[in-house]
């Protein structure tokens, strides 16, 4: 039996991620469209025909349907019969969705199956998010019938204008606010203004009557050359050992693997990225280690192509050898709380920065 499997935590509750799982309004937003039979409520149409890892339809059958814990479905894909398991685990932040496919009948190509899991991968931890984040959203927007709006700043009453000029007044004080401290910020950054010309200095004390008329002696030239104060000692080092000659028997480092970033999505409250990792050197590496630095309160959601780990804003990732002179992709998924991030802070792999961040 083949199994393929993909999985995220995600920051909503289990109830909200059910929905996306089980309804064909928002199963096309982030995986593919789907049509039901009138005839046969649990049996459903996939259209997964031109996605990665997959021919045809595929036909469905609802065969366990537990809310909001699991839902397991009978999959026949041109004779190709398989079973997905979709299970949710309540976590602290939100729950956790498992998916897995196990083949009962029929076979699927490596590379099919490669582009398959990657595109489970893909959908759960980076297209799902986007679309939980949209029905949050609304969620609140909703609320607006029991009180206040939720959405907007808070308003306060002033001279008894109407609403939409009250609102205006506040997002015009905002906008001021923000620009006076930026102002202010830019201010204290500006370098003290120069002295002009010819104005007067610090003014100094004069020095007293024993001091003018008993200067100093100067120190003869035998003095200075033999003063250690004067003349600092050489250097142990000298040039001859900086421009010595290379030994005929050393070679030089191998190349070290080089790193490339980018962005692949975005959305509301956070983004998939993708780091390149490239081997221009002539033999493989076997052991490598990618260091990505995140924002404040970010997590990673899940990852495809290597191991990971966690540490405050810093997360590991580890993986498979990089052969000479061919590359790896490591893809994560990012959840940041700041609507404005949609890079990490940092990215380097063996302590050499990433290109493209």
């Amino acid at each position: 039996m083949t199994d393929i499997s993909a999985q995220a935590d995600l920051a909503h509750p289990a109830e909200r991620v059910w929905r996306a799982l089980t309804r064909p309004d928002l199963l096309v937003r982030w995986f593919t469209e789907v049509s039901a039979d009138t005839g046969t409520p649990d049996r459903l149409l996939l259209h997964t025909a031109g996605l990665p890892g997959f021919d045809v339809a595929v036909d469905v059958e609802v065969v366990e349907h537990r809310e909001p814990e699991a839902l397991v479905l009978r999959c026949d894909e041109a004779g190709r019969l398989s079973r997905l398991t979709c299970t949710l685990t309540s976590t602290v932040e939100g729950c956790r969705l498992s998916v897995t496919e196990s083949l009962e009948h029929g076979r699927w190509s490596t590379a099919q199956r490669a582009d398959r899991e990657r595109y489970y991968q893909h959908a759960v931890s980076g297209r799902l998010p986007a679309i939980l984040d949209w029905l949050a959203f609304r969620e609140v927007d909703l609320r607006r019938a029991e009180g206040p709006a939720t959405v907007e700043l808070p308003v306060i009453p002033l001279f008894d204008q109407p609403a939409r000029d009250r609102r205006r007044l506040v997002w015009v004080a905002v906008l001021v606010g923000l620009v006076l401290v930026a102002g202010a910020g830019v201010w204290a950054a500006l370098p003290a203004p120069p002295r002009p010309v010819g104005a007067p200095g610090p003014v100094t004390p004069l020095p007293s009557s024993a001091a003018v008329s008993s200067p100093p002696a100067r120190p003869t030239a035998s003095a200075v050359r033999s003063s250690p104060a004067t003349i600092p000692p050489r250097p142990a080092t000298s040039r001859n050992t900086s421009l010595s000659p290379r030994p005929s028997g050393s070679t030089s480092p191998a190349p070290a693997l080089a790193a490339r970033y980018a962005t692949v999505t975005t959305r509301i409250l956070g983004y998939t990225a993708e780091v390149v990792i490239d081997n221009p050197g002539a033999a493989g590496v076997d052991d490598w280690r990618l260091v990505v630095t995140l924002g404040a309160n970010a997590t990673v959601g899940g990852a495809t192509g290597a191991q990971w780990r966690q540490e405050g804003q810093v997360v590991s990732f580890t993986g498979p050898a990089v052969p000479a002179g061919a590359s790896h992709t490591v893809r994560f998924d990012v959840r940041d709380p700041d609507l404005l991030v949609k890079a990490p802070r940092g990215c380097a792999v063996d302590d050499a920065p990433c290109a493209g961040l």
